[in-house]
């Protein structure tokens, strides 16, 4: 599974009833073999993603392509990742918590 692949799969897990009220734009940042730079759009309900940078980010994640495929794979915990410096993030941490519930088990 690669970045993309990923991305794809959270779009199709997205719930919309705990993105209620959220309008926000997550810029991710995977660096490394596989790796690439998305922007993450939460509107309405609904989750977009669009490669490249967005203008405007409330959050920014900045974290290897293996370790992201891992946290989204459930082979890597995220609040683990986040501590021991695998996970980097800028910007609105309690988005990112809210972040975390918006997708269904795969």
């Amino acid at each position: 599974m690669n970045i993309l692949e990923t991305l794809q799969a959270m779009v199709k897990s997205f719930d919309p009833a705990q993105a209620k009220g959220v309008n926000a734009v997550i810029q991710l940042n995977a660096t490394g073999e596989g790796g690439g730079q998305y922007a993450l759009s939460i509107a309405d309900g609904k989750m977009d993603v669009t490669e490249g940078v967005a203008e405007k980010s409330s959050v920014q994640i900045n974290v290897a392509a293996k370790d992201w495929i891992d946290i989204i794979g459930g082979q890597l915990d995220p609040t683990k990742a986040f501590m021991t410096g695998k996970l980097r993030i800028a910007g609105d941490l309690g988005l990112m918590m809210r972040f975390q519930r918006m997708f269904m088990p795969g």
